[in-house]
């Protein structure tokens, strides 16, 4: 007798509607458009509740420390009560807290109303992760986690035009009324999720989850800062000082401090067999932690040129908002498409030669920006720049958050989620001000040495501008500071030429900065995983040096 073995069929991949997953892009487009519509929305409130923009830009400090403080308790909370129940809850909350931005009557009320929205992002940031993780599979959870990745630049663009529009013809109010109906139909379409009851036996490990939120607040707090308190030594605008020290370093320091303490903590709570805030077991193999590196990387790549890019735009050339949205589109809406299409390329090439040739391209465009960018955003030279840096932004956004997901199992994708979150707003708040600490130092070094060493311009001259302040700063504006001093329109016109060769110098000395850390990042990116990230594998399934 023959013995015929039949052929195997593999098993058929289970597909559901994407109806669930639009409540889910447009919970990432909440946030996202919730963020980027505070900046729009500061002269508004300092002219309703006659308040300083410093005091308005409270109400965006507080929405980013709450995300990031709570973000990995959020993802217990998660675990604890079930996915589904606390995300259609925080989605409720954060309906609430667009209700107190359209109503408030006092700076106070909208800074409560951040504070309500950034403590329900924290929950929903991991949610993501673990419901998409809960009702998708295979090619369809590889486009539902590259949609959340190009649902940010989608926000960004269609903030910065409609909030610009609504904030110019109408108000600053109406631009939260967009915030509440997302957040009533994210929380409609919250009921065609599917989802775990939670696990009630799940304790909260509060002194784990004291020790992260004082270190995500204190690094935060001191790299948001160093410009403004100082790098090194205490500016007048520090609140305090240490022996005349600057408390910025201080809390970037101690911060570091209280989070080798979080990772100590867990650890050790591991070892008792006891459930940690976050399973440091996602991090475990060499190639997770490869994806944390590279993520950290790409983030504050990104924070650096969307600071860089408006503050030149507004500030230097005194354009508008609205202005700058548009200079801005072409690179938004490269990352919007490439993070959407990447997942393409997954089943035909590894993460480790997608992300070696995304840094690829981000380095060769911040170098090509180096050399051609001038004081005209508008060129196509720069615009082909910032949409090559767009397109190796987008892919390694959506990849190395792939990455993550896929290492994990699903029981973890809310760690995953809490991981992703932290690092993103850490290295946002990082990029931001490393970036804006390294242009105001090269340019007043740049600007100091020139004017010093210009015949036209003598000591006696120089003496009565704070040289301290010259920051990046218009034409009219610099002139206007000149005038108050015994400067001739000669010797103005002169400062004026060299500070516009020293901001151009400057600028471009700051892409090629970032080009080395894209270059540098090619270490981690070497070390991501070979597999491709199409389904989230029990961990024995990888394989071994994944």
């Amino acid at each position: 007798m023959t013995d015929v073995t039949s052929p195997v069929t593999p098993p058929v991949e289970e597909r559901r509607s994407w109806a669930p997953m639009i409540g889910l892009f447009l919970a990432q487009v909440l946030m996202s458009f919730n963020v980027a519509a505070l900046p729009i929305s500061l002269g508004g409130m300092v002219e309703d509740f006659g308040v300083p923009p410093t005091t308005a830009s409270s109400t965006i400090v507080v929405y980013g420390l709450a995300v990031a403080a709570l973000v990995m308790t959020g993802a217990k909370l998660g675990q604890r009560i079930g996915w589904v129940l606390i995300f259609r809850i925080v989605v409720a909350v954060f309906a609430l807290s667009s209700v107190l931005m359209i109503t408030a009557t006092s700076i106070g009320w909208a800074i409560g109303g951040q504070v309500l929205a950034g403590a329900s992002a924290a929950i929903i940031v991991p949610s993501l992760v673990a419901l998409i993780a809960e009702n998708y599979r295979g090619a369809q959870q590889a486009t539902a986690v590259g949609s959340l990745g190009s649902a940010r630049a989608f926000s960004g663009i269609s903030a910065f035009l409609i909030g610009g529009t609504l904030g110019t013809l109408v108000g600053w109010r109406p631009v939260f009324f967009i915030t509440l109906a997302l957040a009533i139909a994210v929380f409609a379409l919250s009921f065609g999720l599917r989802g775990d009851r939670g696990n009630p036996a799940i304790r909260i490990d509060l002194v784990a989850s004291a020790l992260i939120g004082a270190a995500v607040v204190l690094l935060t707090l001191g790299f948001n800062n160093l410009n403004a308190w100082g790098i090194l030594l205490a500016e007048p605008g520090a609140p305090f000082s240490v022996l005349g020290l600057s408390p910025a370093p201080l809390f970037v320091v101690v911060g570091v401090v209280f989070g080798q303490a979080f990772f100590l903590w867990t650890r050790r709570r591991m070892r008792l067999g006891k459930v940690p805030l976050v399973d440091l077991s996602v991090l475990g193999k060499r190639s997770e932690r490869a994806a944390v590196y590279a993520m950290f990387i790409i983030v504050a790549m990104e924070a650096a040129v969307n600071f860089t890019v408006p503050t030149y735009i507004q500030v230097v050339q005194g354009r508008t908002p609205f202005d700058t949205s548009l200079a801005m589109m072409p690179f938004n809406l490269t990352v919007f498409v490439t993070a959407t299409l990447i997942v393409r390329f997954y089943k035909r090439f590894a993460p480790r030669t997608i992300a070696l040739f995304s840094f690829i391209l981000t380095t060769l465009a911040l170098i090509w920006l180096s050399i051609v960018v001038t004081n005209n955003w508008e060129t196509f030279p720069t615009i082909l720049g910032l949409v090559v840096f767009g397109i190796g932004q987008g892919s390694l956004v959506t990849l190395v958050f792939n990455v993550l997901v896929t290492a994990a199992p699903k029981t973890l994708a809310g760690d995953v989620g809490s991981i992703r979150g932290t690092t993103q707003n850490l290295a946002s708040a990082v990029g931001t001000a490393v970036m804006g600490a390294l242009l105001v130092t090269l340019l007043s070094m740049g600007f100091t040495q020139a004017v010093t060493a210009h015949k036209d311009l003598p000591p006696e001259i120089m003496t009565q501008v704070d040289l301290d302040q010259v920051n990046f700063l218009s034409n009219d504006a610099l002139k206007a500071k000149f005038e108050e001093t015994d400067a001739t329109p000669a010797q103005i016109d002169a400062a004026v030429a060299i500070n516009e060769e020293q901001r151009l110098r400057t600028l471009r000395l700051g892409f090629l900065v970032l080009a080395g850390i894209s270059a540098i990042a090619a270490l981690p990116a070497s070390r991501l995983p070979r597999y491709r990230p199409e389904e989230i594998p029990a961990p024995e399934n990888l394989p071994e040096g994944s």
